[in-house]
């Protein structure tokens, strides 16, 4: 019996000694009410993985006596393994006398399950927290999760805290006042009030800007400024507080289906505010392979593991392409790029210095600021892109008034040389006219004079007949002469398709000219005759104030559903009537590059209106062919 209870006392013993040798290794942190705040780190922390995920508080007091729980080695703690438990102990000492209440809090929103055991004299209390239990059983409504420190226990208290999560986590444990905690509360959802609100402005402001400007890129902006508003949500735990606190189940893919949302619409806005179709066609191709990629990668996430939505890093591929896409285009000297770059420079840090975190490789502790470090960069990367987008607009407004302006001018040579031309044709007929006129007079005094010798030179009358034979020669001649003039005064009117271009230009120049040939009288809609318009879709189209009703500037033309170009459209009504349709559909394909059947069945459907107007375009002169163009019979589709 001696022997026996020597035996227990030698065990008691041991047990005491390596608890006692565990404890001095540990540092406890002392309550201190000048101290408000105090962030668990390094040796303050140890910490033992449960593999077997089966242990409890028995088993892990066991496994301390035994030497198994080991000293932090990093600023935070990191959970490494999804299957295991982590179990971390700590120490709060009270050698000075505090008149605070204190809480312990944790970080990090998306912990699934935090078992906090609080010492109650000779027992434990479990508090069970995470994300994987309703908002509502939180003792604090607040996005973190926090329990009391027990104040009035002994000196020294140990607390157990179990970690259970299906992702890796960043275990960041805070010491605070209450004071301390509501008004670092009331702090961070003011900020939190900006960040959002800022978030929605930007969204509204894009909102206008598409509005305005119809163009895509600016509602692919707002989805990923929303997006990244919900993915924000997810991670701070407001998303959890407000919008599904009793669906804890979301929380576990939520965030990576707005990550992804994110990711997708940012690539695809920086693809159309960089132009990368125009400025970098291989990186455009580039950029279609990364959205195809990350497709497959979100599809595989939600349909066969959605764990691997923890490999958050798989961001950096389409964070990268984009910045060096901005860089590429920004070298090559396009001016939009420049804020579009700066704005991802300040989200490529804050992306940097998120994954330091998570993969626990950031050399200093882990503070307030570097944990919403991304959320900062966020608010200067939506900064700079606004500026980008603003910047944009007013390149392309520059260079549209420049178009203009060399337009003008281009159009006021054109009339130039055009009045220059008419005036040399007007001196050269003027030329001819009087060279005829003098020959027709010298001709009619030759007569009078052959008039009045007849009787005389009768005996002549070979020589008389030779003489008339030669004249009538010469009347030939001159009478061919004057056709030739005639006809070339009247050919002096046509023009080669190369002339021709100069006054129409382009496909804009050709609907300007039908929008005020069509709408010279005045708008009216076909389908109630309202009288008030807007601009359509289309260029130069008109959308009825009223009904809503869009016609396009071709419609209800000669030119509707032609499927050659509108500029050698017109070149071949022009053709056909300065040749009052008798030129031949082979040489109008020689002329204009086109197939000889589209020649000849457009160049029908032209004589069909030709003759139907005849008498309108009969004396219409050198703009009679534009008389042919608008074509009522034919139905808007």
């Amino acid at each position: 019996m001696f022997k026996l209870v020597l035996r227990y006392l030698v065990v008691v013993a041991a047990l005491f000694l390596c608890r006692a040798a565990g404890v001095k290794a540990q540092t406890t942190v002392q309550i201190n009410d000048k101290v408000n705040q105090h962030i668990f780190e390094y040796k303050q922390i140890v910490c033992f993985e449960d593999t077997t995920n089966k242990l409890g508080l028995d088993g892990i007091h066991a496994a301390y006596l035994a030497g198994k729980f080991k000293p932090n080695p990093e600023p935070t703690p990191v959970t490494h393994h999804n299957n295991s438990a982590y179990w971390y102990r700590i120490k709060i000492g009270k050698a000075n006398s505090t008149n605070n209440n204190w809480i312990l809090e944790f970080f990090d929103q998306t912990i699934d399950s935090i078992t906090v055991y609080s010492p109650m004299g000779e027992t434990y209390k479990a508090t069970s927290l995470g994300s994987s239990h309703p908002f509502a059983a939180r003792f604090y409504k607040h996005k973190n999760f926090s329990v009391n420190i027990n104040s009035n226990s002994g000196p020294d208290d140990v607390y157990y805290i179990r970690i259970k999560a299906g992702h890796s986590v960043n275990v960041i444990m805070v010491m605070r006042t209450v004071s301390r905690f509501i008004g670092y509360a009331l702090d961070e959802y003011f900020f939190f009030g900006v960040f959002y609100g800022m978030i929605l402005v930007f969204g509204l402001y894009n909102f206008m800007m598409f509005i305005a400007m119809r163009q895509v890129q600016y509602l692919y902006y707002i989805v990923y400024n929303l997006s990244i508003g919900l993915y924000e949500m997810c991670a701070d735990g407001i998303a959890y507080q407000y919008i599904w606190p009793n669906n804890p189940g979301f929380n576990n893919y939520a965030y990576g289906i707005a990550l992804f949302s994110a990711s997708i619409f940012a690539i695809l806005f920086a693809q159309k505010l960089l132009n990368l179709k125009v400025n970098a066609p291989v990186l455009n191709k580039v950029i279609k392979g990364v959205i195809i990629f990350r497709c497959v990668y979100f599809l595989a996430c939600i349909t066969i593991n959605m764990a691997w939505f923890n490999y958050k890093i798989i961001e950096f591929l389409p964070l990268c392409i984009s910045f060096y896409a901005g860089c590429y285009v920004l070298i090559k000297g396009y001016k939009p790029a420049r804020f579009f770059v700066i704005g991802y420079t300040f989200l490529l840090t804050g992306f940097v210095i998120k994954s330091c975190i998570a993969l626990n490789i950031w050399w200093l502790p882990v503070t307030e600021f570097d944990y919403y470090s991304l959320s900062v960069c966020f608010i200067m990367e939506m900064l700079f892109i606004s500026f980008a987008i603003g910047d944009k607009v007013r390149i392309l407004k520059k260079e549209k008034d420049d178009a203009q302006l060399s337009i003008i001018a281009q159009m006021k040579q054109n009339e130039e040389l055009k009045d220059i031309l008419n005036k040399s044709l007007e001196e050269q007929v003027q030329q001819r006219t009087r060279e005829l006129v003098e020959k027709s007079t010298m001709i009619a005094e030759q007569n009078e004079e052959l008039k009045s010798v007849n009787e005389l030179l009768q005996q002549q009358a070979e020589e008389i007949s030779r003489m008339n034979v030669l004249l009538e020669k010469d009347n030939i001649i001159l009478h061919n002469d004057i056709e030739k003039v005639t006809h070339d005064r009247v050919m002096l009117t046509e023009v080669d398709f190369e002339e021709f271009s100069r006054i129409y230009p382009d496909r804009e120049t050709c609907f300007k000219f039908l929008s005020d040939l069509k709408w010279e009288n005045g708008y009216a809609c076909r389908k109630c005759s309202n009288t008030h318009y807007g601009s359509g879709h289309l260029p130069y189209s008109r959308r009825c104030s009223k009904c809503g009703y869009e016609e396009s500037v071709i419609a209800y033309t000669i030119l509707q559903n032609t499927r050659i170009p509108i500029n050698k459209a017109f070149y071949m009504i022009f053709l056909m009537y300065s040749t009052k349709g008798k030129i031949s559909s082979h040489k109008l394909s020689e002329i204009l590059s086109i197939r000889q059947s589209t020649c000849w069945a457009y160049s029908s459907r032209i004589k069909k209106v030709m003759e139907q107007r005849k008498k309108e375009i009969k004396n219409a002169g050198d703009k009679g062919w534009s008389k042919l163009v608008i074509d009522n019979s034919v139905t808007d589709k």
